[in-house]
């Protein structure tokens, strides 16, 4: 545009169309790579950036404790996303790489790598084609602040970095009884995590360094580094309590269910909510409603109807899903005192080594030594149950008046009884309410 003749009126279909073909994150991106590389020529390098078109491929760090489960999720996500796992296992293990086999050989006698060595056979690894095309997933890289700033330096930039956490008790635990499979290089557990097959069992290996007091040593050095790597990576870090079951760990790495679906469908839906996933911000209502539409426009929704459990949330949400054209035939609400809320919620108990759920009061642990390592969930505790009750009810009294005809069940019976109230005011007729 010439300056000369401003102001200048901006067509209202530009803003539409940058939105429409994410040219304001393109622009952000390019001027993200211009700074950190500053190449003598911008615009041949801004070419070559445009030529490569990675800048939404995976870009991943998962960092961890040892036992943490760090691999396995690492692997599985590596699957998920078809992505490059990196670690520094496959790093050495290069052949065609004479930065690898340097590497290798100061491994052998010294047992470590140099700093500079090790973020320089990732910066290698991270420019091969595979990586550029889709993307990669460090697993337990950086190990040092020093690690961190040399791969700050070189512009590689992750979108994720993903910390795992555990108690060390619950670690050490785990580590002792780790073995793996040389061939997949799966990891199995003598305890919890034993493999059917009679071949897998027969090849597994017990790694080095596992035993209680090494463990112990790599956990001190681990706690020593993580609190100096963690302030590197502030808008990308997100940390996750690893004492659950694995799937349980990965799906929250990964990223309500129908959200999560659009985001790895790569939906345009999926694309619109992906920014507020990375962010960890809650999805907007006008977006969620979208995404709702789209399900129940689905082919299977029409044929066999669909249950909402927990939405809308209040008056707006409801509006809006009528405005849309989606009345309910049928709405429950489920009342329970807040006594029972809080003996129901906040006595759950997870066993970290197995994974199983207890109640101390309805399903009370076996042994006195599994309920000693038994833990809560923070969100079972009772400020945080107090809290998201007083929500609920502030909203209910509105959707009980917007929904007229809603059938109000009392909840706080056996899961049977209230299943059959549920069950008997779906066949039957609504009740006509007298005004």
């Amino acid at each position: 545009m010439d300056a000369t003749t401003a102001p200048h009126l901006i067509p209202p279909e530009m803003p539409q169309y940058g939105e429409d073909n994410h040219i304001f994150e393109m622009m952000q991106n390019m001027l993200e790579q211009l700074l950190i590389h500053q190449p003598e020529d911008p615009i041949s390098f801004m070419i070559i950036h445009l030529r490569r078109n990675n800048d939404n491929v995976p870009k991943i760090m998962i960092l961890g404790p040892p036992a943490s489960g760090k691999t396995t999720i690492a692997m599985w996500l590596c699957k998920h996303l078809n992505s490059n796992l990196i670690t520094k296992e496959n790093l050495l293990s290069r052949e065609y790489s004479s930065l690898a086999t340097e590497a290798k050989k100061y491994f052998e006698t010294y047992k470590r790598i140099p700093n500079a060595m090790l973020i320089n056979l990732v910066h290698e690894r991270l420019c091969e084609d595979d990586c550029l095309r889709q993307g990669w997933i460090l697993e337990g890289i950086p190990e040092t602040r020093e690690q961190a700033l040399m791969i700050q330096t070189l512009g590689l930039a992750p979108k994720h970095v993903i910390v795992l956490n555990a108690p060390d008790t619950v670690l050490i635990e785990r580590n002792v009884g780790k073995r793996i499979d040389p061939v997949t290089g799966e990891i199995y557990h003598t305890t919890f995590d034993w493999p059917p097959e009679a071949e897998v069992q027969n090849r597994l290996i017990e790694p080095e360094g596992i035993s209680e007091i090494e463990t112990a040593k790599k956990l001190l050095d681990y706690h020593r580094n993580i609190v100096r790597i963690l302030p590197s990576y502030p808008k990308f870090l997100k940390t996750i309590s690893a004492d659950q079951p694995c799937v349980d760990v990965f799906y929250q790495v990964c990223c309500g269910q129908l959200l999560k679906e659009a985001v790895a469908a790569k939906t345009a839906f999926g694309e619109l909510i992906q920014p507020f996933f990375e962010k960890r911000m809650t999805v907007p209502d006008n977006i969620i409603t979208r995404g709702l539409a789209d399900r129940l426009d689905k082919q299977d929704c029409i044929q066999k109807g669909w249950v909402l459990h927990g939405f809308p949330r209040d008056l707006d949400q409801a509006k809006m899903l009528s405005a849309m054209g989606y009345s309910p035939n049928r709405v429950f609400f489920l009342n329970v005192p807040l006594d029972s809320i809080l003996e129901r919620l906040t006595l759950r108990r997870t066993d970290p080594v197995t994974g199983e759920r207890f109640h101390l009061m309805y399903k009370p642990p076996p042994t006195v030594e599994v309920q000693v390592r038994l833990l809560q969930n923070p969100k079972d505790s009772e400020d945080h149950i107090r809290l998201q009750t007083e929500l609920f009810y502030r909203n209910c009294g509105d959707l009980e008046d917007y929904y007229s005809r809603a059938i109000t069940i009392n909840g706080d019976q056996d899961p049977y009884t209230v299943f059959e109230y549920i069950e008997s005011g779906i066949i039957n007729p609504l009740p006509r309410k007298v005004s």
